[in-house]
């Protein structure tokens, strides 16, 4: 079995509404190789991966899928079910998988859940390899690729904090977008959104920061306003260090200027040799240090949110407890092996190194790291309690007393900071803080969340509920209105149009389509934006109110939807186009993909379907939220019906476009006065209309407000590139479309007759990554409707230079066209002047626009040539 092609869909699918890794195999000879006629297969697999008897599989309960494999299963079933199951075993807890047969001999296309991409994809590989080596009777070690997963499950984790305000802001259904691999996170979409970095916010204050970051400044600012802090200098020579030492007296601590995590800071200095060995080792991590008062007692931190007091937390320094037996590195390696213990921040605790600090300390006791401590002996490891050293946390935020509480919020104003961690030395937590029982000795601007959220012992805080309360009050917003539009035409249109309205009732929309994103009015970014990538962008954008997003059929096989949720979905229409790439070989397989943008609609939603198109009618069934139905027919069966039913729909009565609900009918403006309906002989633009005069009525827009839009779009260059754009070139016209399928030619050629008496010309591209047949259907298409076609070739993919040109024209031909009527330039510009030259009075001439900007100004330059002016005047 081998692996053809692996890639995790981020979003909504055509097989999940969750996030899955897509790998499509290539059985091989274990085609013929079922696992029913593999002697002792099931028992191997009992052996290697024995927890696989908790799956249920198809037959729905335990021990299921080892049934599966007694009757008969193929390799790829099996490496669906190993696959969950690595990730289960490295702490990664998902469920679904499904494996898909297709048309081709022994292919399948094995797709499953995944928390973390990159250990989704390894679980994927390693399930092929390891289901290869159980049918050569190989059996692999499972514990080193679970170790594996794990090392990548924590290098990809967010930190403890970040993920508390995440999972918190998840609870409350507010959009989480991670943007970068750290911890810079996007809460909220668009104009409502708020980004954190841990628990630093966008309107953390950077003065109070750079406060924070300066120790020394710190000291001097709290001590100016009355807060009990110790007496301490700035140093950069162990001659002033020695100086200070002895002015404030031992012992004192030493640490750098700024830093964090308790990182060269050594307390309790009590001799001149601890002195200078201690300002080395601060020295590594900074060039100016602080020499202060050693401050006795216990050590605290306090969080402050906002400016109100939080959570107050006891921090103890990592120690070790003998048992008369075991070494000090043994007792280590021991608290380290406990698996709530990890890396820096990755864990609820910290893993202990035995460092100078430790070696310090150890030398001060007269011990080494082999000595063996007798039973019940503590012995300290670190001078400082930060739980990034190994620390342990116990909550005492009911306990400390309401003064110091006062002074720590006073100091939160005092820094300007909107969350701060306050670190507090004192003999005695429960009266208040002065200069006689301890200080503050530091304060932080980007405090951990952990000691809160999970102390070693004491009651839980859920501190992250503080910081997305200032995020997001009762009453704000976190998120925007999406629409999202798919179909097999028109959905540019659409989207455009529905941006349109959108923008012209005072909203700044972000829009994504084939052709680019545009905010508000400008072109932002060029190129096919259609797909989860274009959704991001939008979405971090923080000047838009509402996005429209252009839905692709090519992004959801690609990558899934970009989104979540969306507040209305619209589907203009299905037809063939794109068949056979991806496993989507019939109309059916299209209908399912782009119905994956009705099932993820919000409950309160909307999803809008085209009443005159049967295929699209079969989604109602996964659609959610409520359904609108559109028909060019106000008599359609089914959109009676549904009126019946007292929903709303949308459809065209004595000339006007209606919006109905029950017997309330509201015109919206008359056919005649909607430009891109060319006085309504465009119907296929009549019904991207009506889909988006649904969409915006579903956000709430009234008639008026819709009316405005409908009227003042038109098909220009300027508000609808490369859609039925209408140059008139003096003696003949020009239009520059799009249209690529059988669908759209056929509609575009019933319009042709409306517009023009003259000759009928198309310039014609077959697009190369269709199917052959498909390409030569497009050719049979183009006979109907032209006098004269030129056949160019500038989308030729994967095929031969040339080869979609004798393709159309095969397509041509075997409709009765005469050769004599064709050309066939491969060069793009070359065959649009071709098609201008052939132009006479009262002509027409349709462009297939690939490249859409580029065949704009070839036929601007042409007709400067002819006029000797630009005439953009839409002359009908």
């Amino acid at each position: 079995m081998k692996i053809i092609e692996i890639r995790a869909l981020r979003g909504a699918n055509y097989y999940s509404r969750h996030p899955v890794i897509y790998m499509q195999v290539d059985l091989g000879e274990l085609e013929e190789k079922p696992s029913d006629t593999i002697s002792e297969f099931k028992r191997r697999v009992e052996k290697i991966l024995p927890s696989l008897v908790e799956h249920k599989c198809s037959l729905g309960y335990h021990g299921g899928f080892f049934e599966r494999l007694d009757r008969g299963t193929w390799a790829g079933h099996i490496a669906e079910h190993v696959a969950i199951e690595l990730q289960c075993l490295a702490k990664m807890e998902v469920y679904f998988g499904k494996t898909y047969d297709t048309d081709d001999y022994g292919i399948y296309n094995v797709v499953f859940r995944y928390e973390d991409e990159e250990v989704g994809i390894e679980a994927g590989k390693n399930a092929v390899e390891i289901v290869n080596n159980l049918f050569d009777n190989t059996l692999t070690e499972i514990p080193p690729i679970i170790s594996r997963l794990k090392k990548i499950r924590e290098k990809n984790l967010l930190g403890p904090s970040t993920q508390s305000i995440v999972e918190e802001a998840k609870n409350r259904n507010i959009p989480v977008m991670r943007l970068n691999e750290d911890s810079y996170v996007q809460l909220g979409h668009g104009h409502y959104q708020r980004r954190i970095q841990a628990s630093i916010i966008d309107s953390t204050s950077a003065i109070g920061v750079e406060i924070a970051d300066d120790k020394l400044r710190t000291n001097e600012l709290l001590s100016t306003m009355g807060i009990p802090v110790p007496e301490g200098y700035k140093v950069e020579t162990i001659e002033e260090a020695i100086r200070v030492a002895e002015k404030i007296n031992y012992p004192v601590t030493i640490k750098p200027i700024s830093g964090n995590h308790g990182k060269g800071v050594t307390n309790n200095i009590s001799t001149l040799l601890d002195l200078e060995t201690s300002f080395q080792n601060a020295k590594l991590f900074s060039d100016y240090l602080v020499v202060e008062k050693f401050l006795a007692g216990a050590d605290y931190r306090v969080l402050v949110i906002d400016g109100k007091f939080i959570a107050a937390a006891r921090r103890y320094p990592a120690f070790v407890i003998g048992d008369g037996a075991s070494t000090i590195q043994q007792l280590v390696d021991a608290i380290n092996a406990d698996p709530n213990r990890g890396v820096g921040h990755e864990k609820v605790l910290t893993r202990i190194s035995i460092d100078t600090m430790t070696e310090r300390l150890l030398d001060h006791n007269n011990l080494t790291r082999n000595s063996v401590l007798s039973k019940d002996e503590k012995l300290d490891l670190k001078s400082t309690a930060n739980l990034s050293t190994g620390g342990i946390a116990t909550d005492v935020t009911d306990e400390l007393h309401p003064m110091t509480k006062m002074i720590c919020e006073r100091v939160s104003q005092i820094i300007g900071l909107n969350v701060i961690g306050i670190d507090i030395i004192t003999t005695d937590h429960k009266v208040p803080l002065s200069v006689d029982n301890g200080g503050i000795i530091e304060v932080n601007a980007a405090p951990g969340l952990r000691m809160h959220h999970s102390p070693f012992e004491g009651k839980p805080r859920n501190t992250a509920k503080a910081i997305v309360d200032m995020l997001f009050p009762p009453g704000v917003k976190h998120e925007m209105p999406i629409v999202a539009v798919t179909g097999t035409n028109g959905k540019t249109t659409t989207t455009r149009l529905i941006a349109h309205i959108i923008g012209l009732n005072g909203n700044n929309v972000g829009m994504t389509s084939t052709d680019g994103i545009v905010i508000g009015n400008n072109l932002i970014i060029k190129g096919d934006y259609s797909g989860p990538e274009g959704a991001k962008i939008v979405f971090m954008d923080s000047s838009i109110d509402h996005a429209v997003l252009e839905v692709a059929r090519g992004g959801i096989l690609r990558r899934g939807l970009g989104y979540e949720e969306s507040d209305v979905a619209v589907i203009t229409n299905i037809s063939e186009d794109h068949l056979g790439e991806g496993g989507i070989d019939t109309l059916e397989d299209l209908a399912r993909l782009k119905g994956s943008i009705v099932e993820i609609v919000k409950p309160t939603g909307f999803s809008v379907l085209n009443a005159d198109d049967e295929l699209v009618l079969t989604l109602r069934e996964q659609a959610r939220g409520q359904i609108i139905l559109f028909s060019l027919k106000d008599d359609n069966p089914e959109l009676v019906k549904h009126r019946d039913n007292g929903n709303i729909i949308v459809t065209i009565k004595d000339g006007s476009v209606i919006i109905q609900k029950e017997s309330l009918i509201s015109i919206v403006a008359q056919v005649i006065e909607i430009p891109i309906t060319f006085g309504g002989i465009a119907l296929f633009n009549i019904s991207n209309t009506l889909a988006a005069v649904a969409a915006t009525y579903a956000l709430g827009l009234n008639e008026e407000q819709i009316r405005a839009g409908v009227i003042s779009f038109s098909p220009s260059i300027g508000q609808s590139p490369g859609r039925m754009n209408i140059i008139d070139m003096g003696t003949f016209k020009v239009m520059i479309d799009y249209s690529h399928n059988i669908g759209a030619v056929r509609a575009i050629g019933q319009m042709l007759p409306f517009i023009s008496s003259g000759k009928k010309i198309r310039m014609a591209v077959g697009t190369g990554n269709r199917r052959t047949q498909d390409i030569i259907g497009f050719g049979e298409s183009l006979a109907e409707f032209y006098d004269h076609i030129v056949i160019t070739d500038t989308d030729p993919r994967d095929r031969a230079s040339g080869e979609t040109c004798d393709l159309v024209q095969k397509g041509l031909i075997k409709q009765g066209y005469s050769k004599d009527n064709i050309s066939i330039i491969i060069d793009g510009r070359e065959a649009t002047q071709k098609a201008l030259k052939m132009a006479s009075d009262g002509d027409i001439v349709v462009l297939q626009a690939d490249d859409i900007d580029q065949v704009i100004q070839d036929v601007m330059d042409y007709k400067i040539k002819l006029t000797g002016k630009m005439n953009l005047t839409l002359n009908l």
